[in-house]
């Protein structure tokens, strides 16, 4: 079972590195963007890795307050639930 999980959040995570990559280049070339719900749920249902390694190499949503601590908040949350699961369950 811990292996599909960890495919899937490999999954998550490259789909939404690519993701704020793709919005970077499309908020550069004036293009219709994501929005950044869609950003959150991305990183909300597995992908927050690709947020924060999106938000650092391509640069992008890095002045945005609700993502500078949004993000990595999201991430502890996981990583805690994950924990508990490990150890109580």
């Amino acid at each position: 079972m811990w292996k599909y999980f960890v495919i899937y959040i490999l999954t998550m995570t490259v789909i939404t590195f690519i993701v704020f990559g793709v919005d970077k280049w499309k908020a550069r070339n004036e293009k219709w963007r994501t929005p950044e719900s869609t950003l959150f749920l991305l990183s909300i249902f597995g992908g927050s890795v690709g947020a924060l390694l999106g938000m650092q190499i391509w640069r992008h949503k890095t002045q945005h307050w609700s993502f500078r601590i949004g993000i990595p908040l999201i991430l502890i949350l996981q990583v805690a639930l994950m924990l508990w699961f490990i150890y109580y369950k």
